[in-house]
C-alpha cells in the first residue's frame, strides 16, 4: 500500500472539523465575552454568530456594558 498522489491532494489531507472542537471554541468565546463584562444570563442567550461579532470589537462591548450599568444605576436612584 503506497502513498500516492491521491492521498497528497489538499482536500484529502485537510483536517476535519469536529463537533467537540466547535463546542469548545464556542465555550471559550462565551467566557471571553463574560470577561468583558457581559452578564452570564445574557451571554448564554446569544447565538454563536452574535458572540463572534461582539468579540471582534471588545472596546465597544465594554462601553455598551458600562452604559447599561450606568442606566440601571440611574433607574434605581
Amino acid at each position: 500500500m503506497g502513498t500516492g498522489r491521491t492521498l497528497n491532494k489538499k482536500p484529502r489531507t485537510r483536517p476535519v472539523k469536529s463537533e467537540g472542537e466547535r463546542r469548545r471554541r464556542q465555550k471559550v468565546q462565551k467566557k471571553r465575552l463574560i470577561g468583558l463584562g457581559v452578564a452570564v444570563a445574557d451571554a448564554q442567550k446569544l447565538a454563536p454568530e452574535t458572540v463572534r461579532i461582539m468579540l471582534k470589537r471588545p472596546a465597544k462591548v465594554k462601553l455598551a456594558v458600562a452604559r447599561k450599568a450606568a442606566k440601571a444605576a440611574a433607574a434605581t436612584v
